[in-house]
């Protein structure tokens, strides 16, 4: 968190770094990571030696607002579709932070948690339904202004941090919701932050910790308030 906020543009945007020429840069591949090209759109092709770019959601998150006159805005699906293809994005076959490229590689370790009983399915399970809806919403409402309102839940799901902060972070024993409706409630809110952040919030183009860090303040304040509707109904049970 102190390294996050302290050091915002060392650690994220524009600062990741790939070398050219390996399987981190996919042929065709514009440089920019797929959330970072949404905002950018811009990046060199070409260089030999290690360079540094945008991620995808970065690059879609700095696309110019304002098109030129004589032309049309692109929107975010648009941006991302010309930087790389989704099973690109879904086997993490594009730059990014160190864990969370592969959408896959996080689903094998979501069946791991979940069988070992470490990780909550239903936080998981209500996480993803509070990004799918808040999503769907965001697209009815999209705009030329902001790129981001038009990309959709599927590629939502394998850019960025989604996949890695879903299963890793959000289901954390110990900062996480504790009852199960809790927990319903707690992950339903990550999943509605996470995809609100990165897409209303121009200073985030990621969202997903800070989401998670947010939900974690109010985790045992769901819990309380759960708890004392389970001990209300008893009562009433009892009175009965």
């Amino acid at each position: 968190m102190f390294l996050f906020f302290a050091y915002p543009a060392q650690i994220s945007g524009d600062a990741v770094w790939i070398a050219a020429g390996t399987s981190a840069a996919p042929d065709g591949y514009s440089g920019a990571t797929a959330l970072g090209a949404i905002a950018v759109h811009e990046a060199d092709e070409g260089s030999s030696a290690a360079d540094s770019s945008a991620t995808t959601l970065d690059a879609v998150a700095a696309q110019d607002a304002v098109p030129e006159a004589g032309t049309t805005a692109l929107n975010g699906l648009d941006a991302i579709e010309g930087s790389v293809t989704w099973m690109q994005a879904f086997l993490g076959d594009i730059p990014g932070s160190m864990g969370e490229t592969s959408t896959l590689a996080c689903l094998i370790g979501a069946a791991i948690l979940i069988a070992t009983g470490i990780g909550s399915w239903r936080i998981m399970a209500a996480a993803t339904a509070g990004s799918f809806a808040i999503s769907m919403l965001l697209n009815l409402i999209a705009s030329t202004t902001n790129p981001m309102l038009s990309v959709p839940f599927g590629w939502h799901v394998v850019l960025g941090g989604w996949a890695f902060g879903i299963v890793f972070m959000a289901t954390d024993p110990v900062s996480a919701a504790q009852t199960n409706r809790g927990r319903y409630i707690y992950g339903f809110l990550v999943g509605v932050l996470a995809i609100l952040i990165r897409t209303v919030n121009p200073a985030f183009p990621e969202g997903v910790m800070l989401g998670i860090l947010f939900m974690n303040l109010f985790a045992p304040l769901i819990d309380h308030y759960v708890l004392k509707a389970n001990i209300k109904r008893r009562k009433a049970r009892y009175a009965q």
